[in-house]
């Protein structure tokens, strides 16, 4: 969770996507062009699935896990 903190800050963009793991599969993902996706990793069926829940800033770090939390409760 504290890199997600300091994600918040803005790591600078680099030339690869980084991942930044929260948990039960919630993950920032930093693209090369400095966009922030908060994505949602789950194993359905055997195989991963990705749910996209929005970008940050839009969507805080509080917003993500209850939009995390709706989405496995949907599934289950």
């Amino acid at each position: 969770m504290q890199r997600i903190a300091k994600a918040k800050c803005g790591p600078k963009p680099s030339n690869r996507l980084i991942r930044l793991a929260d948990r039960s599969g919630l993950v920032l993902f930093v693209q090369p062009n400095g966009a922030h996706w908060w994505r949602l990793r789950d194993r359905f069926g055997g195989k991963e699935k990705m749910l996209s829940l929005g970008t940050y800033p839009t969507i805080s770090l509080k917003a993500a896990r209850l939009a995390r939390d709706q989405a496995r409760s949907l599934r289950a």
